[in-house]
This record gives structure tokens, C-alpha cells and sequence, in this order.
């Protein structure tokens, strides 16, 4: 299944997305993607509906990120080899952890806005993880699959002159608002079976940017949601961004940043695409 929203921003509604694309109001099955709908088993109940069941949705409508907004979003640093190689920092033999406030998640089509004070603001796609169902000392990996409600494309904007030059720690860096586009769609893991064998890309202007793949993940998708159940209790709804291949901004040389007026294309198998334009905030 497919899941996205529609509507504008804080009023946005649920939608399937049916076998020809279109978007299918599925405001009558549940009130939104949240948290309440996944721990009520929604995903079950779903997939004995037919999405061409429901009413088509008319006209052209803004696509709003495809889960509401979530309790936590947990970010992953340096997951990548290579793109660890180019930002010149070590291979990490633990998962780096930080968290982005969920005032950064817009729809995947929405503007980026470049913050006050950063000059610095760079791309990063990365795929997300929808957690389903309560995760806390997880036993194994293998026990993580059952709680994983879905992927998406998750844009992990960063401006790095906040995140490495202003002390501290990330957080202030990567929680600038809109800094996580995430969607079109939520897509469930029977219809993305390997989230370890998917294509990322990333165009800045057509400028083909990042071109990575899952493969080259340092920690998998099951290691991470069992690893951070360790730590914290992942939630229904909550949003994991996995990491980002190589071909950020900040590894060229010279480094190269967004600038207003910038679109960037993100797209990874499976799971659509998001396009954006960069504005001043």
C-alpha cells in the first residue's frame, strides 16, 4: 500500500494511492496517518480495503507529508561508507544519534526555506522509517521488521554552519523549519521488501548530486530500530532518517550550498519523488 496526505498545511487529510497513481480520500477509514491510527492496527485494516473503493480526490492538491506529525524524529549520522569517507570522518562503529524537532516535516513538494544567520544550507536524501508499533529492548534485529509500518523519502536538510561551527551538538543545525520534506508516500514493507537494495539520487538545478544506494549502509535498517530501542521507546508514528550516501555539498570541493531559487529532485526506488525550491526564510 500507498499512503499519503492531501490538503494545506495543519489541515491536511488521509489518502491510498490507487494502481493508476491517483489519490483516493480515505478521510472516512481513519481521521489521519498518526499515532493513534497505526496503534489501532490501521495498517491491518487497510489492506482488506480496496483503495478504488473510495472516492477519487478532485483537481490538484498539495501533497502534505505522508504521516502527521510525529513524536520523535530520530536522525542517523555517517551511515553511509563512502559518504563518511568524504565528509574525512571515521567509519563509526556504533550508530551516531541526534534528534531534528518535527517542526522541520513538510510535504514533500513544499519550500525550503534557507534559515536567518546560515549560508551554509546543504542537501541530504535520505530513507526514512515509519515505526508501527511500540519498539522498547527489542531482542534482535529480526524483532525490529515487525514493528516498521514503512519507508519514505526523507530529505534531511542541514545548514552546517549551525550544525559544526556554532558548538554544541547537531540539533540546532538539522531543526530549522522545513528542513524534512518526507513523502510523497508511505510505503509498506510488503511492496518495498529489501530496504537494503534501493537507488537514492538528488539533483540540484538538473545537477545530478548524490547517487548512492542502500547497500553501502554501515547499519541496516532492522540494526538501527533495534539499537535505538535500547535507548528510547519508538513509538507508533515516529520517524527514523537513516543516513545519506555521498555527494553532499559540504564533501565538494569547493564545498557548494543551496541557494535561493534552488530546486532540488530527490527520488529512491519505490518510493517516488520530492521536488522543492529554496527560498529565503
Amino acid at each position: 500500500m500507498r499512503l499519503a496526505r492531501f490538503g494545506l498545511p495543519r489541515r491536511e487529510q488521509p489518502a491510498l494511492v490507487d494502481s493508476k497513481g491517483l489519490l483516493r480520500d480515505a478521510s472516512s477509514i481513519a481521521a489521519d496517518w498518526n499515532a493513534a491510527f497505526f496503534e489501532s492496527g490501521g495498517l491491518d485494516k487497510l489492506r482488506q480495503l480496496d483503495p478504488e473503493s473510495l472516492p477519487a480526490v478532485s483537481g490538484e492538491s498539495r501533497l502534505g507529508s505522508c504521516v502527521a506529525r510525529p513524536g520523535k524524529l530520530v536522525g542517523i549520522g555517517l551511515n553511509y561508507s563512502d559518504h563518511a569517507a568524504e565528509s574525512g570522518m571515521a567509519v563509526p562503529t556504533e550508530p551516531v544519534v541526534f534528534l531534528k524537532g518535527t517542526n522541520t516535516i513538510v510535504g514533500p513538494n513544499d519550500d525550503i526555506l534557507l534559515p536567518r544567520g546560515g549560508e551554509k544550507t546543504d542537501w541530504e536524501v535520505e530513507l526514512g522509517v515509519v515505526i508501527g508499533r511500540e519498539a522498547r529492548y527489542l531482542a534482535s534485529p529480526a524483532d525490529a521488521l515487525a514493528c516498521i509500518a514503512g519507508y519514505c523519502i526523507s530529505h534531511d536538510v542541514s545548514e552546517r554552519s549551525f550544525q559544526l561551527e556554532r558548538g554544541g551538538q547537531w540539533t540546532k543545525g538539522k531543526s530549522c523549519d522545513t528542513f524534512n520534506p518526507l513523502g510523497p508516500w508511505l510505503v509498506t514493507p510488503d511492496e518495498l521488501r529489501d530496504p537494503s537494495a534501493l537507488d537514492l539520487r538528488l539533483w540540484v538545478n538538473n545537477e545530478l548530486r548524490q547517487n548512492g544506494t542502500t547497500a553501502t549502509m554501515v547499519f541496516p535498517v532492522p540494526t538501527l530500530v533495534h539499537y535505538l530501542s535500547q535507548f528510547m521507546t519508538l513509538e507508533p508514528g515516529d520517524v527514523i532518517t537513516t543516513g545519506t550516501p555521498p555527494g553532499v555539498g559540504l564533501g565538494m570541493k569547493p564545498p557548494r550550498y543551496l541557494q535561493p531559487g534552488d530546486e532540488v529532485v530527490l527520488e529512491i526506488t519505490g518510493l517516488g519523488r520530492q521536488q522543492s525550491v529554496c527560498r529565503r526564510a
